[in-house]
């Protein structure tokens, strides 16, 4: 076994590997850019080096720099996690020739399978069933094209280099398909380097699955069972889980020697992923689709129901070790299931739902340990969370005796799970744990895109404007009185936000607060916080009353900075983590999290902004760089037209026009930087245009028929 190993990865992967490096007795080193420099995995890890700022390639996607920081620190090993670098040809052989070991497959596998046009030929030669599609590397759009129209739409664009789902399209109307084909090659070739693509047949309704592999370097390859990775959005799976619900034990075993016979043709050393598309209602038809040369984020649920730990197996084969079992001795215990949690807000927008990248400081965090359940995180508190990297923050999985009972588990682990200063997507992971598809094993790779919208909330429970006004009518409060003086127990009644007047009604304390992507609401609060009664809008008083969880109460001046509150609600009591930012209150139950910030309207009137604009300015959906401008002020558009492009953490986002009409602003260029929500351009429909001779068309008057501000597609 080596003495030390180079984790060139950040995040809760670096962490995963860091926990296994520290059994084992192996010493880590971490790496980081100027934007990770207090980051959990640099202060778990024994050593730690700075590679660079914060642009990946000039840190984490550096070679150059990564093998620097492995030769400083006496490594012997690199293990390269996922992403970034982890199936890099190049940077295998690159750590290989500085005399290091490369955990994880030859660089001539890598290179075979992160081919996926060479890879479909290699694995047919040995038998694997694979996606009919196109053949030969390097086609031209009208090769492309051509190759599309002879299988017939619908069809899916892929990427021949990379995964991940990053510049995948569906199409299903031949018209599209030379955009399509240019917005793939535009993402492939930003996210890989290379825009070479493919074009396969697209099986409606399929089911993802894949099997483990695990081979050593003496002629061992053994498979480890499946993962369901159906729960997809945009491509990206987003909740895993092993067994497959559909799978029966023929079926297992054939796909299982699939994957096998495609991880020999190749001559693969370590941990691998074999992926086949499946048709759900004949999982014997399966199909090789490709083979990630790394391990996968999706590798705990199979590490459950084995018991085998696959970052150990890892170092121990690139260390020259054989493995201990044969596939005689691989057994399947029990049911495991992964939720990843992503930093990305969720916006529902005409019955679609865009997952949108977010950013913040995590100001609370609480995550969920106990019987069967595990946390892979790459969080703590205080940490910056960009839009520079990948979304994902952390995983939750549960495993339990059989499938329901890990479904329930990790609902309930969601629930306990506490991020408060960024969005995460774990309410919408709970949601969609329950949703009667999931809970009967009736999945498959759309399911998430069509009922997204049913998993959103249709609008934020009055307690929880309820307990924010509250949390900063305790912070107006007084604290409690000092005894000098002989003034204790007494409080200038005029001091404190009750409202009281003397031989009159008491007065409301009016809070205004805003949820991003809501109206904003006027609260009003008579009373104390401990015992008040409260209004949301124009709806009658509620009486309601405000506690800290220890059973004290959050007034005498603060509102509590941070920590957990019960609300009584109209007799019902709910329980809230909270935590203050600045000017704004973030509160947290059962997975969700809301922030709710002050809002002065004279001052956002007085500001302008979108609000000057009305609903003609489009706003940028998520913090992120403009790539992309195809517009200009003065010009004609029409309705669906795509006028700018903006990306975080390799999404693209693009902001078409809402209406017909005329760019009357642009107030952005490729390459500027922009804040969510911040005017991009201004288009104004065809009536209210200058020249004033377009007939308006039917629906609402002045600016009839128009969706919401900013719509994208």
């Amino acid at each position: 076994m080596f003495d030390t190993v180079l984790v060139a990865n950040r995040g809760e992967i670096a962490v995963r590997v860091i926990r296994t490096l520290r059994r084992l007795g192996v010493r880590s080193v971490a790496v980081f850019s100027d934007a990770d420099a207090d980051a959990r995995h640099v202060r778990e890890a024994d050593t730690a080096v700075r590679i660079g700022p914060a642009v990946a390639s000039e840190s984490y996607l550096s070679a150059e720099r990564l093998l620097e920081a492995a030769r400083r620190t006496g490594t012997q090993a690199v293990h390269p996690g996922y992403g970034f670098l982890a199936e890099n040809a190049a940077f295998a052989r690159a750590v290989e020739a500085a005399g290091m070991v490369f955990v994880g497959p030859p660089a001539d596998a890598i290179e075979l399978m992160g081919d996926k046009i060479r890879a479909k030929e290699t694995v047919r030669a040995a038998g694997v069933p694979v996606v009919p599609g196109s053949s030969g590397s390097g086609l031209t759009d009208a090769e492309l094209t051509a190759a599309a129209l002879e299988i017939g739409t619908p069809v899916l664009l892929k990427p021949s280099a990379g995964g991940g789902g990053k510049g995948m399209r569906l199409v299903r109307d031949e018209a599209l398909l030379a955009e399509e084909i240019a917005a793939a090659r535009r993402e492939a070739r930003g996210a890989f380097g290379d825009d070479t693509l493919l074009v396969e047949r697209w099986i409606d309704r399929p089911r993802h699955i894949e099997i483990q592999v695990l081979a050593d370097g003496h002629g061992t390859v053994v498979h480890l069972g499946e993962r369901e990775c159906s729960l997809q959005r945009r491509h990206q799976k987003i909740i895993e889980e092993a067994p497959s619900p559909l799978l029966d034990e023929a079926t297992r075993a054939a796909m299982g020697e699939a994957a096998v016979r495609a991880a020999r043709s190749c001559g693969y050393r370590g941990a691998g992923t074999v992926e086949f598309i499946v048709p759900g209602g004949d999982p014997a038809a399966h199909f090789f689709m490709e083979m990630n040369t790394r391990l996968q984020v999706e590798h705990p649920v199979t590490e459950l129901i084995t018991g085998l730990d696959l970052v150990e197996w890892q170092l121990r084969v690139a260390a020259g070790e054989p493995l201990a079992f044969g596939q005689e001795d691989v057994r399947l215990d029990g049911h495991a299931v992964e939720a990843r949690i992503c930093a990305e807000t969720a916006r529902a927008t005409g019955g679609k739902v865009d997952f949108l990248p977010s950013a913040g400081t995590v100001h609370l965090l609480s995550e969920p340990s106990g019987e069967g359940v595990r946390t892979d995180s790459g969080l703590s508190r205080g940490t910056e969370v960009g839009t520079v990297y990948d979304p994902m923050l952390a995983k939750v999985i549960a495993h339990g005796p059989d499938r329901a009972s890990a479904l329930r588990r990790l609902r309930s682990a969601l629930a306990e799970t506490t991020v408060l200063g960024v969005d995460t997507n774990t309410a919408f992971l709970r949601a969609l744990l329950a949703h009667p598809a999931v809970v009967s094993g009736e999945l498959d790779t759309g399911l998430v895109d069509r009922d997204a919208a049913s998993l959103l909330p249709s609008a934020v429970p009055d307690e929880v404007y309820a307990a924010a006004a509250l949390l900063r009518h305790a912070a107006l409060e007084p604290s409690a009185p000092s005894s000098a003086g002989g003034s204790a127990g007494w409080t200038d009644p005029f001091s404190a936000p009750t409202g009281w007047r003397l031989g009159g009604e008491p007065a409301w304390t009016v809070h205004h607060l805003r949820i991003p992507g809501h109206e904003p609401v006027a609260v009003r609060v008579r009373g104390r916080a401990d015992r008040a009664e409260v209004r949301i809008g124009d709806a009658e008083p509620v009486s309601a009353a405000l506690r800290s969880e220890g059973g004290g109460d959050v007034s005498g001046g603060s509102g509590g900075d941070s920590g957990r509150a019960l609300l009584t609600w109209d007799g019902v009591t709910h329980s809230f983590a909270h935590t203050r930012s600045g000017g704004s209150r973030w509160l947290g139950r059962d997975g969700q999290s809301w922030h709710l910030a002050d809002h002065d309207p004279v001052e956002a009137a007085l500001r302008g902004g979108a609000g000057a604009h009305g609903a003609d300015a489009l706003t940028a959906p998520m913090p992120g760089t403009v790539t992309v401008v195809k517009a200009a002020v003065g010009e004609e558009v029409t309705a669906g037209q795509s006028l700018l492009v903006v990306e975080a953490m390799k999404m693209e986002h693009v902001i078409a026009a809402p209406y017909d009409g005329v760019v009357t602003e642009l107030d952005v260029t490729a390459g500027s930087t922009v804040a969510m929500d911040q005017v991009l351009a201004v288009v104004e429909p065809k009536e209210s245009a200058p020249d004033g001779d377009s007939p308006a068309p039917s629906g609402k008057p002045g600016k009839p028929g128009k969706p919401e501000k900013g719509a994208a597609r």
